[in-house]
């Protein structure tokens, strides 16, 4: 995937995290959001190769995208118990 694949994929992912987890929204805005997306498709993307489960292929590829949301939730719950 290309830089603005990985940007849109980051964006829409990081919005997507941030609404499946309840609580109170971080500030940061459509970059933070972004940056949890886009860190977040790594993070998932590393741990589904690590466990032989999937990888990050194509951005139209379901498999893709449920990675990049569960790595970007993951990300977001690391992130509100180090700022507790």
């Amino acid at each position: 995937m290309g830089i603005i694949a990985w940007i849109i994929l980051g964006l829409f992912a990081g919005a997507i995290a941030r609404a499946v987890i309840p609580g109170r929204t971080e500030p940061g805005g459509c970059i933070g959001t972004t940056a949890v997306g886009i860190l977040g498709a790594l993070i998932g993307g590393f741990i589904a190769s690590a466990l032989d489960i999937g990888e990050i292929d194509d951005f139209f590829d379901l498999g893709t995208w449920l990675i990049a949301i569960g790595g970007s939730v993951i990300l977001l719950l690391i992130i509100r118990a180090i700022a507790r």
